[in-house]
């Protein structure tokens, strides 16, 4: 059943009055108290609302989409049609998207609701085909991924990115894809680059840094400031280590400072046990505390 066949039986009920330049479209209606106040649509200054927004509404909370959300994310939604956002989630669908992925991927990127079928998100799809050997049953794997793939500019962002990407030596195309595509929405010039000198300011040279980056490619989404320079800190100060154990374990700087960087760490010092990081991040709690128990203090180097 359409929208609009629905919208007089599940959307609000009638006494609502119309908007002025849509008059033509419905009989005045007043609106009553409902949940969907709570969308930026039904303001103090505005409290009118057109057929067509109704549809709109409908068709967004009928696919289990949040309309309130995406319209105060994306303000140009208010002026689509309908029928031009149908034919977005209709695109969607026909590339294999499930119609239960819609409302994570648009929550995320409302902007996908109105960008152009022709020139902006088939564009990305071939890219995904193209340039990453992505077939067309795998779009949906990485587009639930990284939904942030269909507002991307193909020319502007996604193709420097890759181009970049490949030249420090990421070769696994699959990976990247499927693993890692938040890297290719990433901007070279304000993310990536900086993340790979700050790698180097800290004494790593540019192949260690970079071999650091292909053995954990999160370290491309790490903040500086959140991330990299508390850990480092308390790596220095606290653990004490050496830039060896680093280069050797990067993924350290994938773990929580404060749940289990620094809790692991003081119990293992209290037990006067130096473990290799590695050893003391990745194992569970339960192996954790059998590592305690059977080891020896300073029966394991710090590597």
């Amino acid at each position: 059943m359409s929208a609009a066949a629905l919208s007089s039986s599940l959307y609000i009920s009638p006494k609502k009055p119309s908007c002025p330049q849509q008059s033509q479209l419905t009989k005045p209606t007043t609106i009553k108290t409902t949940i969907h106040h709570s969308h930026p649509l039904f303001t103090v200054a505005d409290q009118t609302v057109t057929l067509q927004m109704k549809e709109k509404i409908l068709c967004l909370e009928l696919m289990g989409i949040d309309s309130g959300k995406v319209l105060s994310l994306n303000p140009c939604l208010r002026s689509a049609s309908l029928d031009s956002v149908e034919s977005v989630l209709h695109f969607l669908q026909s590339k294999g998207i499930y119609p239960n992925d819609l409302p994570r991927i648009l929550g995320m990127c409302p902007k996908i609701l109105t960008s152009d079928i022709r020139t902006e998100l088939n564009f990305v799809f071939m890219f995904l085909k193209s340039d990453l050997n992505v077939p067309e049953n795998g779009f949906r794997k990485v587009i639930k991924k990284c939904p942030r793939l269909l507002i991307s500019s193909v020319e502007d962002q996604l193709k420097p990115a890759l181009f970049y990407l490949q030249r420090l030596g990421f070769k696994d195309l699959d990976s990247l894809a499927y693993q890692d595509p938040v890297l290719l929405v990433s901007s070279v010039e304000n993310t990536l680059i900086p993340k790979l000198r700050f790698l180097e300011s800290i004494g790593f040279s540019r192949s260690e840094a970079i071999g650091m980056i292909l053995r954990c490619p999160a370290l491309f989404t790490f903040s500086i400031e959140n991330n990299f320079k508390p850990k480092l800190e308390y790596f220095m100060s606290g653990i004490q280590g050496k830039l060896e154990n680093l280069k050797e374990f990067p993924q350290y700087f994938a773990f929580s400072l404060e749940k289990r960087i620094k809790p692991r760490h003081l119990e293992s010092m209290e037990r006067g046990l130096e473990l290799p990081l590695s050893l003391m991040l990745k194992s569970t709690d339960e192996e954790f505390q059998q590592l305690l128990l059977l080891t020896k203090p300073s029966s394991i180097a710090n590597v």
